[in-house]
């Protein structure tokens, strides 16, 4: 079974992908690189959620360490660019950089992302990011809209049945939504 690199913000968005890919005949390695997250907090319970996901599902999971001033140094003077804008494509481009780096030094050939489930975010702007990614470290981006064929609906149904948490903003500072 071929592998291939996983990259994953939490268990929620990783839930469809990862079946989908084994249904396709793959091995996901899920790889949480996620330096965007704020609070520290918020980012302890999205990859405790992943970690315990990882186990019931039985899938490798590997950890980057958590570096929020990766995020910040490529967010300086875009604090107040509107979510989907030019402070989202960098954040994609960052993360999926150090995805497509990781599958290089595993000597995994192929990666993907978890972000395309997501309706909120731009599928082109992360197929950009990716095909970047992959040049950079010649591997191969997997152009995956994991939205389509009801992606984001059946990851939501597979996130109530296990019970997961459901964050409701993107995680990172600039898109925490004030309650009303």
């Amino acid at each position: 079974m071929q592998k291939v690199l996983l990259h994953a913000c939490c268990a929620v968005c990783c839930a469809y992908p990862v079946r989908l890919l084994r249904d396709e005949g793959y091995e996901p390695i899920v790889y949480f690189y996620n330096p965007n997250i704020y609070p520290k907090e918020e980012y302890e319970i999205r990859l405790s959620e992943l970690i315990e996901y990882s186990k019931k599902e039985k899938f490798e999971l590997i950890i980057e360490n958590y570096t929020p001033i990766d995020f910040e140094e490529i967010s300086k003077g875009l604090e107040s660019e509107p979510e989907k804008g030019t402070r989202c494509e960098k954040c994609y481009f960052l993360r999926l950089n150090k995805t497509a780096k990781k599958a290089k030094e595993l000597n995994i050939q192929n990666f993907t992302t978890t972000l395309s489930v997501s309706p909120h975010k731009i599928y082109q702007k992360i197929l950009k990011a990716g095909e970047f990614a992959a040049q950079n470290h010649n591997v191969k981006y997997f152009a995956y809209d994991f939205k389509k064929r009801d992606g984001f609906k059946i990851t939501q149904q597979i996130a109530r049945e296990n019970n997961m948490y459901k964050q409701t903003y993107c995680g990172c500072k600039y898109s925490i939504r004030p309650k009303i």
